[in-house]
């Protein structure tokens, strides 16, 4: 079973470590006490919640693919020379980045502020984990 801190936990969250003890307090969340003393949070039961409280903004393209990673985000940055772009999408809490060519910026119309979806369909994806 993997544990988390309050802070940790507040982290993947997005919320005040305040509003992670509150959650404890009214049974949103369990807690345990580590080996070493600390409060800490099961980490299947925070993937959980997380899950359930996640906000993902209507997809804009409204089509139907195979594609299940889509990131609604809004675009942050376009750097273009005469060939190739580089977009910057802010989706939520993360960043996305793809290179395109200028044309597909163009007959897409990104600039900063339009709403975008980043789609990846890959069979290569890097899982990591914190070293220990």
């Amino acid at each position: 079973m993997t544990e988390l801190r309050i802070a940790d936990a507040a982290r993947f969250l997005g919320v005040s470590d305040d509003t992670v003890r509150r959650w404890i307090d009214h049974g949103t969340l369990t807690s345990t006490r580590s080996a070493t003393g600390q409060t800490v949070v099961d980490g299947l039961e925070l993937a959980c919640l997380l899950k359930e409280r996640s906000v993902r903004p209507e997809d804009p393209a409204r089509v139907a693919s195979s594609a299940r990673n889509r990131f609604v985000g809004l675009v942050t940055e376009v750097v273009s020379d005469t060939v190739m772009s580089q977009v910057e999408l802010q989706c939520g809490p993360h960043r996305v980045v793809s290179l395109m060519s200028t044309e597909a910026v163009r007959d897409l119309g990104l600039e900063p502020g339009r709403v975008a979806t980043a789609v990846v369909k890959s069979t290569d994806v890097v899982v990591e984990i914190p070293g220990t």
